[in-house]
């Protein structure tokens, strides 16, 4: 049976990589356009904006009219395993 032991550890961590990558990393309300992430500096024009990080990298971008844009690339696969790891 210990053929499988590796198998079941990365399967293991991967949901547990999967379980952390749900998490806030971050919150951040401000008016500024030019974050290091931020491809739309047109949304601060009209005020402020609230940005919410999670640790699978990417960014809810809450507005004040109440729309929400989705900003940067979430990791997946060994990426985001890569990631837990080294966070945790």
């Amino acid at each position: 049976m210990g053929q499988f032991n590796d198998r079941v550890t990365k399967a293991r961590m991967r949901l547990e990589a999967e379980e952390w990558a749900k998490g806030i990393k971050s919150i951040h309300l401000h008016r500024i356009s030019s974050m290091w992430y931020d491809n739309r500096p047109q949304d601060t024009e009209a005020g402020y904006v609230t940005d919410t990080q999670f640790n699978d990298g990417h960014i809810k971008r809450e507005l004040q009219d109440g729309s929400v844009v989705i900003l940067g690339k979430r990791l997946t696969g060994e990426e985001l395993v890569w990631e837990y790891h080294r966070n945790t």
